[in-house]
């Protein structure tokens, strides 16, 4: 019987036969070939069929970013076995939940998350195997990462009969409830490939990500999204705005990706008379406050093309035109619309929630949740849970979260809305804003701020600013200064979390300050 091979599979190998020497992957002071690549993915695969994973089986990286993760997730692969990425950051209840929701028969851990590994792992009587990445074995670990890929450099002996159709099992951020497992059947190829068309990015160029490998953004668009162009794939190891132009002149990156806060934070970073002297030219940007972008391009000399995805279901709107603030058009046949509650379309710049559907049907699934995943699809819709607003000309735009909205006084709010007009504030680095319980029923707006480096902002100064340019209702209530927020290995805000805090000692309360006069 011929072996499967996933796409990934065969774009290696062709690339190792096409060119073995030309470079893949930097890392740090370090460069890996083609021909290394393949001899890495090939001992991986080899080291996982001797430690007991079979074809099939699922297996979590719990892992930052590292070559060990790269490695890892292509043996993996290789040998029809299903990768499970997951955020560094979990602990306690919610990893143990991913842990078991997955039914993950190994591992592969970094050794400083041993302890919180440990403890999720108990009653998880499906994962048998662990491997540990940067520390010795002790008890808790079967093999470090060295003897996994100490395996034999020869194509692995399993009996693959269908490659997997999808290149990780992800799990949602959970910033609303427990993480949901995303499998997705069929990967939308076509949309994708108009993505990284977008980018402009050539063969031998590089792209540069310091996002987690553990989120699809940098795993797909951007590492397995540089194998698909035979692009060089530079790797940071974790996000940093004061180091991040100085990564990219390092690699000579032409492209990177921007996620959530990324562009408000560097920007709001010290200038410097070099800003515009880097070799970057595109950036793929998810979430660029509309207010920002043209500024973030002026300042560092790149161009911006927004776009929208995500891990839940394939659909993806591109803007490939720079029409500022907008998400862009629907690419390769997927429909988009924005509904009412009925689900019905709305009429034109109208808030509704966003719903897309793709030519072939269905293509995800929430593992283990039928309920979840008719909800999601219901009415043959995928109903994504953010607010968006489309214009005449068939442009759409982010209108924030549904869940995030707040009801004050009768009248609905939008967290995005509160964001983006303090995020404008030149004192302030990055917000989020959220509900808390009011004594007379509905919610009160609570807001916390983390101030730009070096500057000082009061809370009064904060409302002071909000007064005029929003609606009365919407003007916070609460306002607490903070050194940073709670955010998702990907950047996004844990609202959940901040609800949890919700009026702590160090709130200022605008109400109380009125009454105190």
């Amino acid at each position: 019987m011929t072996r499967a091979q996933s796409v990934i599979e065969m774009i290696i190998r062709e690339r190792a036969r096409a060119h073995p020497d030309a470079p893949w992957l930097a890392w740090k002071d370090e460069t890996v070939a083609w021909s290394e690549v393949l001899s890495h993915a090939r001992r991986a695969a080899n080291g996982w069929l001797e430690l007991g994973i079979k074809p099939g089986d699922r297996v979590a990286l719990l892992l930052g970013n590292c070559p060990e993760f790269i490695w890892a997730y292509l043996g993996l692969l290789f040998i029809g076995a299903g990768p499970v990425p997951v955020n560094t950051a979990q602990r306690g209840v919610t990893l143990h939940h991913i842990l078991a929701d997955s039914g993950v028969r190994g591992a592969v851990v970094s050794a400083d998350l041993r302890e919180a590994f440990g403890e999720a792992r108990a009653g998880c009587p499906d994962l048998a195997r662990a491997v540990v990445v940067g520390g010795p074995t002790g008890q808790e670990f079967d093999w470090d990462a060295d003897r996994l890929l100490a395996a034999p450099d020869v194509d692995p002996d399993a009996q693959v009969e269908e490659a997997s159709a999808g290149p990780a099992m992800l799990y949602t951020s959970g910033t609303t409830g427990p993480p949901k497992g995303v499998v997705t059947t069929q990967y939308d190829a076509g949309a994708i490939a108009m993505l990284l068309g977008a980018s402009g990015v050539q063969p031998g160029e590089t792209m540069y990500t310091p996002l987690p490998l553990f989120h699809g953004n940098a795993l797909y668009v951007s590492m397995i999204g540089s194998m698909v162009l035979d692009a060089r794939f530079a790797l940071g190891e974790r996000f940093s705005a004061s180091r991040f132009f100085d990564e990219c002149r390092r690699y000579d990156a032409v492209e990177f990706n921007a996620l959530g806060g990324m562009i408000s934070i560097l920007l709001a970073q010290p200038q410097r008379a070099n800003d515009a002297d880097n070799p970057v030219r595109v950036v793929l940007s998810a979430g660029c406050p509309p207010d920002r972008w043209e500024e973030f391009q002026d300042r560092f000399g790149v161009r911006l093309v927004e776009w929208f995805g995500m891990v839940d279901a394939p659909g993806i709107l591109v803007n490939t035109e720079g029409r500022v603030g907008s998400m862009g058009k629907p690419v390769a046949g997927v429909e988009f619309a924005v509904v009412d509650d009925a689900g019905k379309p709305v009429p034109p710049d109208q808030v509704g929630e966003l719903v897309f559907r793709h030519p072939s049907g269905q293509l995800s699934h929430y593992h283990g949740m039928p309920e979840a995943t008719a909800t999601a699809y219901r009415d043959g819709w995928f109903h994504t849970g953010d607010l968006a607003s489309v214009d005449a000309d068939g442009f759409y735009y982010y209108r924030g979260r549904k869940k995030e909205s707040i009801r004050r006084l009768g009248e609905n709010i939008s967290a995005w809305e509160i964001e983006t007009v303090v995020g404008n504030h030149p004192h302030v680095q990055e917000c989020a804003a959220h509900a808390v319980a009011s004594a007379l029923g509905e919610d009160e707006v609570k807001l916390v701020v983390v101030p730009a480096p070096g500057a000082h902002i009061t809370p009064e100064e904060i409302v002071g600013y909000c007064e005029g340019k929003m609606a009365r209702h919407a003007v916070p209530r609460y306002v607490e200064i903070v050194s940073e927020i709670p955010k998702t290995g990907t950047h996004r805000v844990r609202y959940e979390e901040l609800k949890q805090r919700g009026v702590t000692p160090g709130t200022w309360d605008r109400q109380a300050a009125m009454d105190r006069g």
